[in-house]
């Protein structure tokens, strides 16, 4: 097997789909998945902080939160991402840039807070992300992780490792990363939930915390450092 570098075949990959993911990312943010995202933010950082979005695709979730009133910057692997990002920012409120999240080019406590959906999945250590938030954000930050659920689609992304094949997609469970966050340097203050429809009629309110998240398109985490 050739020699497999994650940085760059993630970059390869995203850059692939970045036309596809222009073009449902608005809907996503504004009626979708994702809609309640920045809500849930706003609950728990305040106006004007400092964020960085990590994984931010397009960038449509970053001007989001910036039109929210917060400062942010954009960091994303894929070159295509980046350019399609650029048309979205805004001086001293709103900036992009290509980068690998796991190595973030900043000085320590640099950040208010990180808001990372659905992007800790595409690296090759989710547990080096982490350890780099907690780094790249000022004492007591706050991180917005979203972690896909057992019933999203995009999982299909990692099936060929079951063959060996090397894939970009690391795949990992909303229980998964709960623990891993607590076990170094994080604590869970808020969770959001993000069901498929065919949930609707379920009354969630009585199911356990595990029940919950296995249903889940998407789990939400809002983490503070200890």
């Amino acid at each position: 097997m050739k020699d497999f570098y994650w940085v760059e075949a993630a970059e390869k990959e995203w850059n692939t789909r970045a036309n596809s993911w222009h073009s449902q990312s608005k809907e996503m943010w504004e009626t979708g998945s994702r809609k309640d995202i920045v809500l849930f933010f706003k609950q728990y950082v305040n106006r004007g902080a400092r964020v960085v979005d990590l994984g931010c695709g397009d960038g449509y979730g970053s001007y989001k939160l910036a039109k929210a009133g917060y400062a942010v910057t954009g960091i994303d692997v894929s070159e295509e991402m980046i350019e399609k990002a650029n048309s979205l920012a805004q001086p001293n409120l709103l900036q992009f840039t290509k980068g690998d999240i796991a190595k973030i080019d900043v000085p320590d406590y640099h950040y208010d807070a990180v808001i990372a959906i659905n992007s800790l999945e595409w690296t090759e250590s989710p547990l080096q992300v982490l350890e780099e938030m907690k780094r790249v954000v000022k004492p007591g930050g706050k991180a917005c992780v979203g972690i896909l659920g057992p019933t999203a689609a995009p999982r299909e992304n990692s099936y060929r490792r079951l063959y060996g094949a090397p894939v970009v997609c690391n795949t990992i469970m909303p229980w998964e990363f709960e623990r891993l966050a607590e076990e170094n340097g994080w604590r869970k203050t808020a969770e959001l939930g993000v069901y498929k429809r065919d949930t609707e009629k379920l009354s969630k309110s009585s199911l356990t915390k595990e029940i919950r998240q296995a249903l889940t398109f998407m789990t939400v985490f809002m983490l503070e450092l200890d």
